[in-house]
């Protein structure tokens, strides 16, 4: 009388991907010793989004960068996100020289200007 044995044979996962005007859920199950990657091409989501490259795209589970290789376990969040567009640190670099040019930031030290600080 064991009921748990054909549970314990499949667990439920989830795989995501998004894009500005899109986004997809999918939840399936999923037999236990599964990888990540296997997971992705069991879902059907390569067809959803035909420019999803798994030798580009990175992939994680809840928010932490994972292999492909990776075993999925039960109700894992597989992720794959998106290449960045911009650098981040070049962003942030060219706001602040933004910010020093229009005199929101102090020119020495590039933090907010004192208003409080003598004028010469």
């Amino acid at each position: 009388m064991d009921t748990g044995s054909t549970n314990n044979a499949t667990i439920q996962v989830e795989v995501v991907y998004g894009l500005a005007h899109k986004q997809k859920l999918l939840s399936l199950l999923v037999n236990k010793g599964a990888t990540v990657e296997q997971v992705i091409i069991e879902s059907g989501i390569l067809s959803l989004f035909t420019e999803i490259d798994l030798t580009e795209n990175k992939v994680g589970i809840w928010n932490k960068a994972v292999k492909l290789s990776q075993l999925v376990e039960d109700l894992d969040r597989i992720e794959i996100y998106r290449p960045l567009i911009a650098d981040p640190k070049e962003v942030r670099k060219r706001r602040a020289e933004k910010a020093k040019l229009e005199g929101r930031a102090d020119k020495t030290t590039g933090g907010r200007v004192n208003p409080l600080a003598k004028k010469n």
